[in-house]
């Protein structure tokens, strides 16, 4: 007996602390509860239990000390308790299957009552650590939104260290252990119920955080655009962070937790996934029964790429074929209600056309506003291409047998006797095959042309009719060369047409503002018997002097705001009048009497006529005056 108090080398071992002792014995104690506890398991005889050692009731007092000194905040090491807990649960659970009235009764009720602390505690302790500030996650790193625009900044600011929700390894563990300790003492309800409050209650903060909170539907029907598109932004944000963040992480997290007992973990994060979620299409579901409105087209494709993109989400989070279906299939009832929303805002355009109906032209023959709008709508529009073609596909089935019938274009150009037909009036197909969408966005091209055809005739002035109808056709054309996405739907082939379209425009006014002018600047008619008549050069001169003055105030006011367009007909117009007039001038001025008399019919030298026409299309009103003075 000596020996065990000598070290090696024959010296006296030093004393050992109490705290080496508490362990020593505490663990000598464990062992002996685990040996009992296979007493009781290989005990059949259920009605002649073994007598319970005393070092049950010092097991139950250790516990219960233990759990003070946690209450007391005297925090000791952890790993111990839950251990100890986990083994007095399963030696309650062994007395229990004894039958009352028999010599474990008393131990077991004593085991009971002490397990009963221990999972009060442990309930409190796992709420505690579910819901530390210390391991809560910056929800304002989830996103950052660019005008309409939802941009994913987690990664790219954090380089992916952080994630959501932010719990320290340690933290992870330690609910683990004390989840499965609950579960294991049958106290699983009363973990599911700490758990799932807990992480609701997270989730709504970062709802909030996000600026997001549950509106009923009323107040959004009542909202005005400016207030419910905010909140739709928001709402769009949301979604996102659920897809991409909040979801995945709260499903990590149960895994985490509950890693011994999956099918708790699937169903906590279903029931967390579909309130929240059914919180989501609540308000979807009111915004679908706003006031439809142009304006609304691009915040509800928003939503409903959102949506769409949430379904995946829940399929890969979820296993449960039943739960995903039943869930699924809610969003998709509420997307596709945004999905009918959005094609009824898109095809209401074609009445906002049709119902714009001017009485005045627009001031020198520039673009029309609804020109822009409807052009600038489309383009837009059509950066959600792929989302309104799935949209289309789903709510229009196009008419007949034939799946890929002909697009016909209506007419729209007044062409000269001998010319070409347009090439509008021929049957055209849209480069990326005939789709709904696509007839769609040819049916609203076509009805703009009709609508300008009928504005151009507003004008009294023919040429200006057709510098009207060569600005809006241009603008037209670049708007769709300016967009891949309409480029796609319209192709090369239209594009080509198109330009054709403003080319004969531009004919079309030169000989309307032109053809006048050239023939008095013709050589024909200018000789009597043989000789130049003077009268008829005095009168030429004369003419010529008053007519270019006429297009010159008035074409000055003209607009033609593309510059390209501009400098194309200012080009045109030189190329066309001044040699016709240096030659005229060259070849008659010597038939004038005197210089008196020349400079009195002779008002521009050729020179001249070329810096006039550098004002033509400028917009300005007071040109000519300025030039005067």
């Amino acid at each position: 007996m000596v020996k065990n108090h000598l070290d090696q080398n024959g010296s006296p071992k030093p004393p050992r602390s109490q705290e080496e002792l508490e362990h020593s014995d505490v663990k000598k104690l464990s062992e002996d509860i685990d040996q009992f506890i296979d007493v009781l398991s290989a005990c059949h005889d259920r009605s002649n239990p073994p007598e319970v050692p005393e070092t049950v009731e010092t097991f139950s007092k250790i516990i219960d000390s233990k759990i003070h000194k946690h209450n007391t905040c005297e925090r000791e090491e952890d790993n111990f308790l839950i251990e100890a807990v986990s083994r007095l649960s399963k030696l309650t659970n062994s007395l229990s299957e004894f039958p009352s009235g028999s010599t474990t009764t008393r131990s077991l009720n004593r085991t009971s009552m002490v397990l009963q602390r221990a999972m009060t505690f442990m309930e409190e302790d796992l709420r505690m650590l579910l819901e530390d500030k210390n391991s809560s996650f910056n929800s304002n790193r989830l996103l950052l939104v660019d005008g309409d625009q939802c941009v994913l900044t987690l990664s790219e600011s954090s380089g992916g260290d952080e994630e959501y929700p932010s719990f320290p390894p340690a933290t992870l563990t330690r609910m683990n252990r004390i989840a499965s300790a609950m579960i294991l003492a049958g106290y699983e309800t009363e973990c599911c119920q700490v758990y799932s409050i807990s992480r609701r209650n997270a989730f709504g903060e970062q709802m909030k955080k996000v600026e997001f909170e549950k509106i009923n539907m009323e107040d959004v029907q009542r909202m005005p655009w400016n207030s419910l598109e905010g909140e739709m932004t928001r709402w769009i944000r949301v979604v996102k962070s659920c897809s991409t963040t909040l979801f995945p992480g709260e499903r990590r997290l149960g895994d985490s937790v509950f890693s011994e007992s999956p099918k708790i973990s699937e169903s906590l994060f279903s029931n967390l996934a579909r309130a929240v979620v059914i919180q989501l299409l609540d308000f979807a579901e009111a915004v679908t029964l706003t006031k439809r409105s142009a304006e609304k087209l691009f915040k509800y494709l928003d939503m409903y790429e959102a949506m769409r993109d949430l379904i995946p989400t829940i399929n890969m989070l979820c296993s449960s074929e039943c739960e995903n279906n039943e869930l699924n299939s809610e969003i998709q009832a509420t997307a596709d209600r945004l999905g009918e929303s959005a094609l009824s805002i898109f095809c209401d355009l074609e009445n906002s056309i049709k119902n714009d109906v001017a009485r005045t032209p627009v001031p020198g023959g520039a673009v029309h506003p609804l020109t822009r709008y409807v052009m600038n709508y489309l383009k837009y529009a059509c950066e959600y291409k792929v989302t309104l073609e799935h949209i289309f596909q789903q709510h229009v089935k196009l008419d007949g047998s034939n799946s890929n019938p002909p697009v016909k274009s209506k007419p729209t150009l007044e062409v000269a006797e001998g010319e070409s037909e347009s090439p509008h009036s021929s049957e055209t197909t849209v480069a990326s095959g005939t789709t709904p969408f696509s007839i769609q966005l040819v049916t609203i091209m076509d009805l703009l042309d009709t609508n300008l055809e009928a504005k151009s005739n507003l004008y009294r002035d023919h040429a200006l009719h057709h510098i009207f109808l060569m600005n809006n056709g241009r603008y037209i054309l670049q708007k769709v060369k300016g967009s891949t996405e309409i480029h796609q739907v319209m192709g090369d082939t239209w594009c080509r047409r198109r330009s054709t379209i403003v080319r004969q425009y531009h004919k079309n006014y030169q000989r309307e503002t032109w053809g006048k002018v050239l023939q008095i600047l013709s050589h024909d008619g200018m000789q009597v018997h043989g000789k130049v008549a003077k009268t008829t050069v005095k009168e030429r001169f004369k003419n010529f002097n008053a007519m270019f003055d006429e297009i010159h105030r008035s074409q000055s006011s003209w607009i033609v705001s593309d510059e390209q367009l501009q400098s194309e007909l200012r080009v045109s117009i030189s190329a066309l009048v001044i040699p016709a007039y240096r030659s005229f001038f060259g070849r008659f001025r010597q038939y004038l009497d005197n210089a008196k008399q020349a400079d009195k019919y002779i008002k521009y030298q050729p020179e001249d006529i070329e810096t006039l026409i550098d004002d033509f299309f400028d917009g300005n009103t007071t040109s000519m005056a300025r030039r005067r003075t």
